[in-house]
C-alpha cells in the first residue's frame, strides 16, 4: 500500500507545529509574542513567494522558521537595551 505524500506532509507539519509551540512555553510573554508574530509574518511571506515560484507549503514552513528566529533575536536585542 502506497502512502499519500500530502498526508505525510500534513502529519509532519502538525508535529512540527506542536513542537514549535511547546518550545515557547517557558518564554516570557513579550518573547513568545514576538517569536510567534515573526513566525506568522514569515509564513505568510513564504507562502506568497511560494505561490509565485512553486511549493508554497515548503516556502511557508521555511518562512515561519526564519520569522520565528528573527522575532526571537529582535526580542533579545530589545531586552539588552
Amino acid at each position: 500500500m502506497a502512502t499519500n505524500p500530502r498526508r505525510r506532509l500534513a502529519a509532519a507539519l502538525a508535529v512540527a507545529g506542536a513542537l514549535g509551540l511547546g518550545a515557547c512555553e517557558n518564554l516570557d510573554d513579550n518573547t513568545r509574542d514576538r517569536a510567534l508574530t515573526g513566525a506568522a509574518v514569515g509564513a505568510a511571506g513564504g507562502a506568497a513567494v511560494g505561490l509565485l515560484t512553486g511549493r508554497p507549503i515548503g516556502k511557508a514552513v521555511q518562512g515561519a522558521g526564519v520569522g520565528a528566529a528573527g522575532g526571537f533575536i529582535y526580542d533579545q536585542v530589545k531586552k539588552a537595551r
